[in-house]
């Protein structure tokens, strides 16, 4: 399993500490939502894979457009964050986007349109925890909604997902079985948690896979036999 986990740049020793601690609590692997001013990169040997990403973080649909225009042959992973229905639209729309992140923050929404044209444009749409743990009051009540109703959306029309706490420092991370836990008590189940946090593992061996030399088109690979 993998958690998508918000580093400061590379050299700072942040991303080090997240992998760590990430291995300690049993992941197999981290995806760092890298800035693209300053990409993701980690010294040495980590102790788990670290996929190299970046969230779009843009002021409408044409930035973010740009955005993935300018990262989606640099990175492994590109995520669209969302917010607002204008982004959302364009995020699940767009094949060459990986990831949908935050899709309800702000004043965003997801209808079963958005949903549907996720499942048909393969764009995962993230389940973000973070609100659920590190929010208070009446804000982390209306995202526990939100959660229930996206859950609901993305089960009806077997919509790609993933899960994430979002972390933006080592000390903010939950183990998988925490977090499967909390799936129990938001009612969509600890199987399905889990599910969506080895999702971003399996995406990012497909992007590898795509960006080989030896991948032609689905299906079709160089081999030994060319």
């Amino acid at each position: 399993m993998y958690e998508a986990v918000y580093a400061r740049p590379a050299g700072d020793g942040a991303l080090e500490s997240f992998a760590s601690t990430a291995s300690s609590y049993g992941f197999s692997g981290l995806v760092a939502r890298g800035s693209p001013e300053a990409p993701a990169d980690l010294a040495g040997d980590p102790p788990i894979d670290v996929v190299d990403g970046v969230e779009v973080d843009a002021d409408g649909p044409d930035a973010a457009r740009r955005a993935v225009d300018a990262h989606r042959s640099s990175r492994t992973l590109v995520v669209v964050r969302g917010g607002t229905n204008r982004t959302n639209r364009y995020a699940v729309e767009d094949d060459r986007v990986d990831v949908l992140a935050r899709p309800t923050a702000g004043r965003g929404d997801l209808n079963h349109v958005l949903v549907r044209a996720a499942a048909e444009n393969g764009v995962r749409i993230e389940f973000d925890l973070a609100p659920v743990l590190r929010a208070s009051g009446g804000r982390r009540v209306r995202h526990l909604q939100s959660l229930r109703k996206l859950g609901e959306l993305v089960d009806y029309y077997d919509a790609p997902y993933v899960v994430s706490a979002g972390p933006t420092d080592p000390l903010q991370l939950r183990a998988p079985r925490e977090l499967a836990a909390l799936g129990d008590r938001l009612g969509v189940g600890g199987p399905w948690i889990e599910r969506g946090l080895t999702e971003w593992g399996r995406l990012a061996a497909r992007n590898r896979r795509i960006a080989s030399e030896s991948f032609i088109e689905p299906g079709v690979e160089r081999g030994r036999h060319e």
